[in-house]
């Protein structure tokens, strides 16, 4: 009998603060950014591939890297790769799977996940989704991960549950990335969780959601039906596209539902949006330095986090919480506390040099 479970998988961003390696091209999460062998949307297919046969992931990215998911993850159908003509952020992409998995499975189970998360501890992360789908399966929720924080990170949005014993809990509100002071308050409390944007919900669940919340986009790809799986929808994506507002599912949906839960866990979890994430998520030297690709020898230099071509040497003397990181035609060496102004370096970059917009 064919599973009823489902993963949506979304892999359209460019990941712009990890420049100089991302780009538009070949954005993070088609990069092998930990030095595995493996990029992070592979690792990511790698993680819930023992859960789902490969006809039920359902990759959703940019049109323009559609060969790329195919390359890199060559057991998926062709068909299950869904290509977005423009970035309309979370709720289009996730309305889009949903519709084509509503022709296959109306009573599907489905998780949603972004392409470029790290999980350190795969075994735990598995048994967390499991239990997550056997929750959304018997009961009429929208539910969400939340990781326990250990520390005031104002790069992530968080979630404050009911207080209970449970491991799932009812979510009282979402709240945008803090500023430092309200994020140590939000940790001391005890009440708060990191939001990891991975989602769990059955089809008829998220589609009541779209209906109740965000009826302008249900409507939109509710159209669409006569259309998937032949010639015509590359056409009606496109005009869809081109008329569907941008918003997040987060903002869309699950800051108004009713019936939204939060699994509370920890499993080695890191969004890597920055070089910063990365380091913090990495192996440090002796000098707390960590060197992600190539070599690098240090004179008095550390917390830098380093990344180069495996030919490339690295030597850096007096440098303390700095970002080095080298792609061939680019070399970026900045203030990891100043990484916040990559994606401002980016357009500068693009502005004045136009060869290096890719």
């Amino acid at each position: 009998m064919k599973s009823e479970n489902y993963c949506i998988i979304m892999a359209g961003g460019v990941g712009s603060r990890f420049w100089p390696l991302s780009r538009q091209q070949k954005p993070k999460q088609f990069l092998d950014i930990l030095g595995t062998g493996r990029t992070l949307i592979q690792m990511t297919y790698d993680r819930f591939e023992p859960l789902f046969a490969p006809e039920n992931f359902f990759i959703v990215t940019n049109a323009e890297y559609k060969e790329l998911v195919h390359e890199q993850l060559p057991d998926i159908p062709t068909g299950n790769i869904l290509a977005e003509p423009s970035r309309r952020n979370t709720a289009p992409c996730i309305a889009y799977a949903n519709s084509r998995i509503a022709s296959i499975c109306p009573n599907a189970n489905i998780v949603v996940t972004p392409a470029d998360h790290l999980v350190l501890d795969t075994e735990k992360f598995r048994n967390v989704i499991t239990k997550g789908l056997n929750f959304t399966r018997e009961k009429r929720a929208l539910l969400t991960l939340g990781m326990f924080p250990t520390r005031p990170e104002t790069g992530y949005g968080y979630i404050q549950a009911e207080q209970n014993e449970l491991e799932i809990k009812e979510v009282k509100v979402f709240t945008e990335k803090p500023l430092l002071e309200m994020a140590v308050k939000m940790v001391e409390s005890g009440e708060f969780y990191w939001n990891a944007g991975i989602f769990i919900w059955t089809l008829r669940s998220i589609e009541e959601a779209f209906k109740s919340y965000l009826p302008d986009i249900e409507a939109l790809f509710a159209q669409g039906k006569i259309h998937w799986n032949t010639k015509e929808e590359e056409a009606f994506i496109e005009q869809t596209y081109a008329v569907c507002r941008s918003i997040s599912v987060d903002i869309g949906i699950m800051e108004k539902a009713d019936n939204v839960f939060v699994y509370c866990t920890a499993f080695g979890w890191s969004d890597l949006g920055t070089w910063g994430s990365l380091y913090e998520n990495s192996d440090k030297n002796q000098e707390n330095n960590a060197v992600i690709k190539g070599s690098f020898i240090s004179y008095n230099s550390t917390n830098c986090v380093i990344s180069a071509s495996k030919n490339k040497l690295v030597v850096a003397e007096d440098l303390d919480d700095y970002i080095i990181a080298d792609s061939d035609d680019v070399l970026l060496i900045c203030k990891k506390s100043n990484e916040q102004n990559i994606k401002n370096i980016v357009s500068t970059v693009k502005r004045d040099f136009l060869y290096f917009d890719n």
